[in-house]
């Protein structure tokens, strides 16, 4: 996976992927130094129809939410956390990866 590569060469630790809470998945678990990252991954063949990162929808962000507060909970993990979005446009040894870090907060 491209975006887990990226995230492993950018010095994080990943702990998880494809984690379900039910109908909700977060694409990458990952740890940055003492902060613990969600991290949702968009791609797409081009970029002909818009940014891959608006995607990541108001119902999305939602999911993901609420997907990461019952990781924590689950697992009593209490670390500073943030949500990142990585989108990668192309595909094979053609492609652009952008990270938007701390992408949304949660609001719980």
């Amino acid at each position: 996976m491209l975006a887990a590569r990226y995230l492993l060469d950018k010095g994080y630790a990943i702990h998880e992927y494809n984690w379900r809470s039910g109908h909700k998945e977060i694409d990458i678990i990952a740890q940055q130094r003492d902060v613990l990252v969600f991290v949702e991954v968009k791609s797409r063949a081009t970029d002909a129809f818009g940014d891959a990162a608006d995607a990541v929808t108001p119902a999305k962000i939602g999911h993901l939410i609420s997907a990461a507060e019952a990781y924590l909970l689950g697992r009593k993990i209490d670390l500073d956390y943030r949500f990142d979005i990585v989108t990668i446009v192309g595909n094979g040894e053609q492609h652009h990866i952008e990270h938007i870090e701390d992408a949304f907060a949660a609001t719980w």
